[in-house]
């Protein structure tokens, strides 16, 4: 199992992207660092070339990158850009590629909103069109879209982990899978037991927070809570990777220690 660790949780308005965090990771003994997609693709060029260096320099990979799609993209509903989207989808896969990206998480709950007063089901077949051309060319990078549940005051589409197996199943693409968030699972109410009953064939990266109340760091009071999420993940015959995707007011005061618990919680698990 690898650890990360979602930098953009930590942006500023002077560093959206959290590049700040990246020595602190290394540090800490992280296994790798999640980028936001949408941030880096407004890097301009020597910008992201010394990200790049920087990587390389402390010797951390980027495996994962979430946030794929900018806010002012409209990915569902009448004012859907296709040429655009698949445009920016083969520029930001570049990028993608050149950092050493493997999976792309597809969120981007503003994006993928299906406006008011436009139908769901069509807003869901749009989804499914979309992946179904974003795996084509993914395909040539080597690259996995994973795609991930939401809840409800963040997303009307894909709620659920369930809801995402379902797409991922219709849409019917090797390079199509999902992720299991558990602050977002447990704001949804949704049964752990979804993770390995519904989800083995699909599930490809998870996320981790303090629980479904708040996107906080992990905390050992809520010890229980993750050693029941990890035995699902197992369960699913899980092992690849988990980010830490949470909100803390001082980070790098606490990332070493919940990264050492972590570690304790998946072994006893």
């Amino acid at each position: 199992m690898k650890f990360g660790i979602c930098t953009n949780m930590h942006g500023t308005k002077e560093d959206p992207i959290g590049l700040w965090l990246i020595e602190n990771a290394v540090r800490d003994g992280f296994d790798y660092v999640e980028l936001p997609e949408a941030q880096l693709m407004d890097l301009d060029q020597n910008e992201f070339d010394r990200l790049c260096e920087k990587l390389s320099t402390l010797g951390m990979q980027c495996l994962r990158n979430n946030n794929f799609f900018p806010l002012r993209t409209r990915l569902t509903g009448p004012d859907v850009n296709e040429t655009e989207i698949k445009d920016y989808i083969e520029r930001a896969l570049a990028r993608s590629q050149a950092l050493g990206v493997k999976k792309v998480v597809f969120g981007s709950g503003p994006a993928r909103n299906v406006p008011q007063g436009f139908s769901l089901d069509e807003g869901r077949r749009q989804i499914v069109r979309l992946l179904r051309d974003f795996a084509s060319i993914a395909e040539k990078s080597e690259i996995t879209i994973v795609i991930e549940p939401l809840n409800r005051t963040e997303s009307n589409i894909i709620n659920s982990f369930e809801e995402g197996c379902g797409i991922s199943s219709e849409v019917s693409r090797e390079n199509v899978k999902v992720l299991v968030d558990y602050y977002h699972l447990l704001k949804e109410n949704e049964p752990l037991e979804h993770i390995y009953q519904k989800g083995r064939p699909f599930l490809s990266h998870a996320h981790l927070a303090g629980d479904g109340s708040a996107r906080q760091y992990p905390t050992a009071a809520n010890k229980d809570g993750y050693i029941q999420f990890f035995k699902a993940l197992k369960a699913a015959a899980y092992d690849d990777t988990i980010s830490l995707e949470a909100y803390d007011d001082d980070p790098p005061l606490h990332m070493k220690a919940t990264l050492e618990m972590i570690h304790k919680l998946w072994e006893k698990s």
